[in-house]
């Protein structure tokens, strides 16, 4: 099992089998990751690796759509596009305060 630290949402964690979706895990256990379509086309679930990266599979064509190179190597990764296989800690931007 792996454990994924939600710290946007007051650090709290949550334990998943390996190679588990991030947004999914997110749901199932409230993380609080926002989203709206789960489908990589919106853009919603943007969110930043802070520990782990290591432990996040291969990005996807969706995400390069919505985050540069730069956002990739700063750690951003789309939440329902990334399967995780070992330990991280992730934050966002919560909707309430992102620019429009």
């Amino acid at each position: 099992m792996i454990t994924i630290t939600f710290l946007t949402n007051g650090g709290m964690t949550a334990t998943a089998p390996e190679n588990s979706n991030l947004l999914r895990v997110s749901l199932r256990e409230k993380g609080g990751i926002p989203f709206k379509c789960g489908g990589g086309l919106c853009g919603t679930c943007r969110c930043k690796i802070e520990s782990g990266l290591e432990h996040t599979d291969a990005v996807k064509p969706k995400e390069r759509k919505h985050l540069t190179e730069a956002d990739l190597a700063a750690g951003h990764r789309m939440a329902c596009q990334t399967f995780v296989n070992g330990d991280i800690s992730v934050s966002w931007i919560p909707l309430s305060e992102r620019k429009r």
